[in-house]
């Protein structure tokens, strides 16, 4: 899978997952993929998941869909930032994905956790839709410049 449709999918699963009573479950499953990747961090990401835990209540408790979306952006780019810093760690993390955050979710949010890969070459670009919010990717042709077009 793309890292960058891992990440948003693993960033917005995590969130969702952290609502459940699963969520201690969600959460070492994600503090295992540091430990194992960056051991220095793990203890630290434990923390900031339990922060997650309460701020994700909180937002259940008000209704507050636009700081569910923002608390799981956060933790998409966590984890984009992590994956671009070891890819390796796709495999482990897309496996932490499958089999701990989302079947973590309840079964109506479980309907809502999309695969989706798009694929552009060379000074091409990527749309995808998910659940309303636009992700966009552009390439870097070999050539290095500006698409026709764009501004300097």
């Amino acid at each position: 899978m793309d890292p960058a449709a891992l990440a948003a999918l693993a960033g917005s699963s995590l969130v969702g997952a952290m609502a459940t009573d699963a969520w201690e479950h969600a959460r070492d499953g994600v503090v295992a993929v540091w430990r194992r990747f960056r051991p220095d961090r793990a203890e630290l990401v434990g923390e900031d998941l339990a922060e997650l835990r309460r701020e994700v209540l909180l937002a259940e408790e008000q209704d507050d869909e636009l700081l569910r979306e923002a608390l799981a952006a956060d933790w998409q780019q966590r984890l984009s930032e992590l994956l671009r810093r070891q890819p390796e760690l796709a495999g482990e993390l897309e496996r932490v994905l499958d089999e701990v955050l989302a079947p973590s979710l309840p079964e109506e949010a479980r309907t809502r956790v999309y695969k989706q890969t798009n694929i552009a070459h060379g000074n091409g670009r990527a749309f995808g839709v998910q659940d309303g919010n636009l992700i966009y990717h552009e390439g870097k042709g070999q050539g290095g410049g500006s698409p026709e077009g764009a501004a300097d």
